[in-house]
């Protein structure tokens, strides 16, 4: 009988397959090098194949794909119930196996190419900000080394640290004011390539569509437009904006039993970066929301008359995650709601 379900464990070099027949009998079980793979799943009949959702799992899903097999993939703490014994590839590829064929399983989207090497924009940009702020913290701190102090931030260090540089009286040694000069040079690198992802993220939002939509919803710019469209790959993936949100991390976590519901803080799971670009959104919302006549407006002050601030942030964050994905999923426009009817 032939093979209808696969778990293909992935790695850099080595890889294990391990098969099912429609009865739940194995039927393969191999080692695979990297080059082999391909040619192997070529001469296979198209079946349900598994991995879990990890570095390298979307190209291998791509052209698993392209061959005319099914493939699902899954976070690896859904597959961990279901290894048994110890942790071993074939031990871990029997689990995908077992777990992908769960009728219930919450499966990830495979992204294009497309939205891979948008993220990869993001992702870039995330480090550069990254090393700015390092490279902030350690001129602070040499500064410090000689009685100057510099309060915090990006901007203020930019205005002040030109003029410490030039002030011939402050008591900096040569040595250190060169040093200093090189560093502040590397600082203004990492400013210029920061603006440059800026340009190229506004301009892939301008580009795209569903960007452009999700644009229309307060406190979402060109950033958090072209990750969440990105990130999400195929909203119908979802069964839900909620469902979305929770995989996002910014839905309460349950400790529920007996029929009593306990709630406690978000479960701060899933993409932390789409997390911290909708809560920040949200944020820069608060400042002007009561100049708002809207429903989703008079939504939030009613919570900020009740609930901390940051609580406010992040339902207002997990409301605009739900709309995003209603937008997107069902290729709407925004509309804003009018204050006699409930917020979306």
């Amino acid at each position: 009988m032939k093979v209808t379900r696969l778990g293909f464990d992935i790695a850099k070099r080595v890889f294990q397959v391990h098969g099912v027949d429609e009865n739940g009998k194995v039927r393969a079980r191999k080692t695979l090098a990297r080059e082999k793979v391909l040619e192997y799943f070529t001469q296979l009949p198209a079946c349900l194949i598994g991995i879990e959702a990890c570095g390298g799992a979307h190209y291998w899903g791509r052209e698993l794909s392209k061959l005319g097999h099914t493939v699902k993939l899954m976070a690896a703490q859904f597959v961990i119930p279901y290894r048994k014994r110890g942790k071993n590839d074939a031990n871990d590829a029997e689990a995908i196996c077992e777990a992908v064929g769960r009728p219930n399983m919450h499966f990830v989207a495979i992204k294009s190419e497309e939205q891979q090497s948008v993220l990869m924009v993001h992702r870039a940009r995330t480090l550069v900000v990254a090393n700015r702020t390092a490279q902030v913290n350690q001129l602070r701190g040499l500064l410090g080394e000689f009685g100057l102090v510099v309060p915090k931030g990006v901007a203020r260090l930019r205005r002040e640290l030109p003029g410490i540089l030039e002030d011939a009286e402050n008591g900096l040694p040569a040595l250190a004011r060169e040093v200093l000069a090189g560093l502040l040079d590397q600082f203004h690198d990492f400013d210029t390539r920061v603006a440059a992802y800026d340009r190229q993220i506004r301009a892939l939002a301008e580009a795209s569509e569903p960007a452009r939509r999700l644009m229309q919803v307060e406190a979402i710019g060109p950033q958090t437009a072209t990750a969440l469209v990105a990130s999400m790959g195929d909203p119908h993936a979802f069964k839900s904006g909620r469902s979305y949100a929770a995989s996002l991390g910014i839905t309460p976590r349950q400790h529920s039993s007996g029929g009593i519901d306990r709630l406690g803080q978000i479960t701060r799971q899933g993409d932390s970066y789409v997390r911290t670009l909708l809560v920040h959104g949200a944020r820069a919302y608060l400042r002007v929301v009561d100049k708002k006549t809207d429903g989703k407006s008079a939504w939030a002050r009613r919570l900020k008359e009740r609930r901390h601030i940051n609580v406010v942030a992040v339902a207002l964050a997990a409301k605009h995650a739900r709309i995003a994905w209603a937008m997107l999923a069902k290729g709407t426009e925004y509309r804003l709601v009018g204050t006699e009817e409930a917020a979306a």
